[in-house]
């Protein structure tokens, strides 16, 4: 994967975190830095390690699926990118949550980037990527993105969580089904 492709992939992983965020800062009263860098850490450090654990993961299983490993990313990220689209048309809405204990968090990050350990095993088929490039582009991008969608959130309210979960997951099937396509010698990159 390009660089690219890979911050296109940071962006597209980091929405369910920044909705989560947004949401933290619509039931923040006072907001401060500090809030803002706390939910930032819990996502971003979240977000990079868990597709450094799938690209492991992958790596040990990629002799058995090489002939078909575009079919694998791909697959795997339409799953991930339905999956957020499904989210963003639910009438189901969770109630805004200003607590930032390590229980919440803990399982707040975890959710947020299971997505990511799926990621992980898709980029663990792709050729040329590296995985601490990606790593760090996708904790980066989460931290960043978290961080804003708390402050995002505190100021505009959930107004555009639906969107935001809408367009990380059209970003994720384009980019699996771009890998796809490159794969099957359809697209020339």
């Amino acid at each position: 994967m390009s660089i690219v492709e890979l911050l296109i992939l940071a962006v597209g992983l980091s929405m369910d975190a920044f909705a989560v965020a947004m949401c933290k800062g619509l039931a923040t009263k006072k907001l401060s830095w500090k809030k803002m860098l706390i939910v930032g850490l819990w996502f971003g450090l979240f977000q990079a390690l868990m597709p450094l654990g799938g690209y492991f993961l992958g790596a040990g299983f990629h002799d058995m699926i090489t002939a078909v490993d575009h079919w694998v990313a791909f697959v795997l990220l339409a799953i991930i990118g339905a999956s957020m689209i499904r989210e963003a048309f639910s009438k189901k809405e969770e109630p805004a949550d200003a607590s930032l204990a390590f229980g919440k968090m803990l399982l707040l990050a975890l959710a947020t980037s299971i997505d990511a350990l799926a990621a992980g095993i898709s980029m663990s088929c792709e050729e040329g990527t590296n995985i601490w490039i990606a790593v760090a582009l996708i904790g980066c991008t989460t931290f960043l993105l978290s961080a804003a969608g708390v402050k995002i959130g505190n100021v505009f309210g959930v107004k555009y969580k639906k969107k935001a979960e809408l367009a990380g997951g059209v970003i994720l099937i384009l980019l699996g089904l771009k890998i796809l396509l490159s794969d099957l010698g359809v697209l020339p990159f």
